[in-house]
């Protein structure tokens, strides 16, 4: 069984943290991207963040992936990725948007089509956009963030869906572009390495073993390999890794469960072998890291 995390990003927890125009804990507009409460321990985003920046720089750790964003570039972080290091320019500048998934499926929910162009988003979450799209973002925030100023305006829920849906529906075809100028091939492998890692995000308390994630794709344990190390750079053994150690790390530092309870909950057959399976991807032990 999952311990609880206590300190996911959630659109609540945004507001909380910055403040900015908000519609309940479903939508919050941020009119400066310096304000997004991007932390430098690791988190669980439990919403969608879509921001771009128009000035400046700024760096994160995404899934234990390092990203680097520069005036023009889009950011989208999904439900249930786990950002970390995150730090900006001092010149920063650019608009976000923080939606709670409730609000997002609601919005798309007749759109099949784009529930899978934003998949590309979970390998891709910095890419940069041609000058118009990123104009057209940039004004479609802040169209938004005056509406969402209107609290006696009787459809501004309404008028947000369609106005989010209209830029959904411009990054989706920046999205789709981009795919179609790829061959076969490489599509094909990313779409390998996609399913992957949505099965990485949802099994990896339980399962460890590459043969069973190749089980799951119904590939080898060899052709799974090659193509998670062709298009990642990464082996299967070492994203699965990544994601056992980030969810210690979380555990370890932002709840009081004991090492025996997080040991348990991550399928480690005793507190001995989580604590040897720590030290050799972190460089301590579990209470050494929890100490520090």
């Amino acid at each position: 069984m999952a311990l609880p995390d206590l300190r996911d990003i959630t659109v609540e927890y945004a507001i909380r943290m910055c403040g900015g125009n908000h519609i309940g804990n479903d939508i919050l507009i941020l009119d400066e991207i310096a304000n997004i409460p991007l932390p430098r321990e690791p988190r669980r985003i439990q919403c969608l963040l879509l921001a771009l920046c128009t000035k400046g720089s700024g760096r994160y750790v995404v899934d234990s992936v390092e990203h680097n964003v520069v005036a023009g570039d889009l950011i989208i972080i999904n439900q249930g990725r786990v950002i970390y290091d995150c730090t900006v320019s001092p010149d920063c500048r650019g608009m976000g948007i923080i939606i709670s998934y409730d609000f997002f499926n609601e919005t798309i929910k007749s759109v099949h089509e784009l529930s899978q162009l934003f998949l590309f988003a979970r390998t891709h979450p910095v890419f940069s956009l041609p000058a118009e799209k990123a104009s057209f973002i940039r004004n479609t925030l802040t169209c938004m963030n005056q509406k969402i100023d209107e609290p006696d305006n009787h459809f501004r829920r309404e008028m947000m869906q369609s106005m989010f849906l209209s830029m959904v529906y411009e990054v989706s075809n920046v999205i789709y572009n981009v795919q179609s100028q790829k061959d076969e091939r490489n599509t094909r492998a990313e779409e390998i390495f996609t399913k992957f890692i949505l099965l990485v995000e949802n099994n990896f308390r339980s399962e460890r073993r590459v043969s069973w994630y190749s089980e799951q794709l119904c590939i080898s344990p060899k052709y799974l390999s090659e193509t998670v190390k062709n298009v990642s750079k990464r082996t299967p053994n070492e994203w699965i890794d990544a994601y056992v150690t980030m969810e210690l790390r979380m555990l370890l530092r932002n709840t009081q469960h004991s090492i025996k309870q997080i040991a348990q909950s991550l399928n480690f057959s005793n507190q001995s072998f989580l604590g040897k399976y720590f030290k050799e991807h972190v460089g301590m032990s579990p209470s050494e890291y929890r100490r520090s």
